[in-house]
Order: structure tokens, then C-alpha cells, then sequence
């Protein structure tokens, strides 16, 4: 039986196997190792690359649904030159993604405009790219959730799902103030995500500003002090990069 008669049975096996990345390629590899008189063995290494890969894109892109991102944020994209005084060396620095590794938090701090949300979603784009779960939400989006589980018997089984993800990033922390029992909602998450897994924050509140938002100030003090132990704390700011936007916008038209 010659190489083309075979190719039939073999197609059939790799569809049987779902072997998908091998399937997609098999005809040029087979033709490109014809071409090159591959051994049998460099012909299997190049298919078995072929299938890693497409299973690594794979996986990638249903992290990626998963992680919710809105819009392509990533650190290549971020224009560094409208505010000089970030720390650059911070931010590329957490894009190598130890932080997750050690399981720490990054509290990503500023006025409206200058940066919050892009980083923490490109340094959510460097985890996935290293393999990492990410889940990106908002303080708001994340409550809702919660008291949604609650509503339906659920609410511990959410409380687990969201403490084994590598990277959690809750947006806009602080935006809106935190009522009973949003904040001990919260606070059980932060507790148990606690030298577990990796969250960065993001707020327009200062440091030192984060108590005002908990309705318990005790729970407050409690779920903050969780937070910032360890973390790396970026600090941004300077001009609103949308005001400065819409206002060239303004003038060109």
C-alpha cells in the first residue's frame, strides 16, 4: 500500500483519535516530506508539533472567552510616552508574571484616564499567554454575581471557583460604596483567595481612601489588610488620556 492509498485510513484514525492539528496538516506535511525525503521520524516530530500547537491555540482561545476581556488591551499597545512618569519598569516587570507565581496582589491606583484598566487587562494578556486562567470583572459585575449565587443556592460553589483562579482582576474598586452584605461578600473572597491566587485591583481611590467604601469599617480594615500584605503597588498619575483624546478630536474637526 503506498503513501497516498494509506492517507484514507490514516485520516479516518486521526479524526477517530482527535488528533485535529495532525488532521489539518497531514497533506502538506506528506507532501513536504516527500519533497524533502524526511526520515519517518522528522515526518511524526514535525505532525506531532503540529498537533501541540494547534492544542496550545486551542486552549488559548478558550482561555481567552473565559477571561472576559473587553477589547485588545496589551502592553505593546500601551503609549507609555503620554504620561513619562509611570513606573515602566514596574509594569514590565509584572508582565513576566511572577506576581502570580508568588501569589501576590497589584493594586493599580490613579485618576480616571491615565492607564488603570489597559494595564491591568494587558498584564491579564500576559497570564493568559503563559497559560494562566484570568478572569477580568468589575466590583459592581462581582457583587451582583455573588448575590446572584446566594439566590440560588450556589453561593459557596462561586466562592470556589473564583478562589482557583490564578488571576482575578476586579475593576474599578471603590467606584461605588459597598453596602451589607456586599462587603462581607468581598471580604470572604479576598480571605480565601489570600496567599492562594493572584488579584490585582484597580481604583480611582487613593490607598489610603479604600476603608471609606465598606459599610463595616471593621470588615474594611480586615479585607484591606489582606490586600495590600505583599502587593505591588502601581501608582499612575498625571492627564486623562480620553480627555485629552475627545479634545484633538474636538479641534480637528
Amino acid at each position: 500500500m503506498t503513501a497516498t492509498q494509506a492517507l484514507p485510513e490514516l485520516t479516518d484514525g486521526l479524526r477517530k483519535l482527535k488528533l485535529s492539528g495532525m488532521l489539518e496538516h497531514l497533506a502538506p506535511r506528506n507532501l513536504e516530506a516527500v519533497n524533502n525525503q524526511m526520515s519517518y521520524s522528522e515526518y511524526l516530530t514535525l505532525l506531532v508539533q503540529d498537533e501541540l500547537l494547534t492544542r496550545e491555540q486551542r486552549h488559548y482561545e478558550r482561555r481567552y472567552r473565559k477571561a472576559k476581556f473587553k477589547g485588545q488591551k496589551t502592553i505593546e499597545s500601551f503609549d507609555f510616552s503620554f504620561n513619562p512618569n509611570i513606573n515602566q519598569a514596574l509594569v514590565k516587570d509584572l508582565a513576566n508574571c511572577r506576581f502570580i507565581k508568588e501569589k501576590y496582589p497589584v493594586l493599580i491606583v490613579g485618576p480616571c484616564g491615565t492607564g488603570k484598566s489597559h494595564i491591568a487587562q494587558a498584564l491579564g494578556h500576559c497570564a493568559l499567554q503563559k497559560g494562566y486562567e484570568v478572569l477580568c470583572t468589575t466590583q459592581s459585575k462581582l457583587s451582583e454575581e455573588l448575590q446572584g449565587a446566594k439566590a440560588v443556592n450556589a453561593y459557596r460553589r462561586k466562592i470556589n471557583a473564583l478562589t482557583k483562579i490564578p488571576l482575578l482582576i476586579i475593576d474599578d474598586f471603590g467606584l461605588k460604596p459597598l453596602s451589607s452584605p456586599q462587603d462581607e461578600d468581598l471580604h470572604e473572597l479576598i480571605a480565601e483567595r489570600y496567599e492562594q491566587s493572584s488579584t490585582i485591583i484597580t481604583s480611582n481611590l487613593a490607598l489610603n481612601e479604600w476603608g471609606q467604601i465598606f459599610n463595616n469599617k471593621l470588615l474594611g480594615v480586615a479585607t484591606i489588610d489582606r490586600l495590600q500584605h505583599n502587593a505591588y503597588n502601581l501608582i499612575l498619575e498625571g492627564k486623562s488620556f480620553r480627555t485629552t483624546q475627545c479634545n484633538i478630536k474636538k479641534h480637528t474637526k
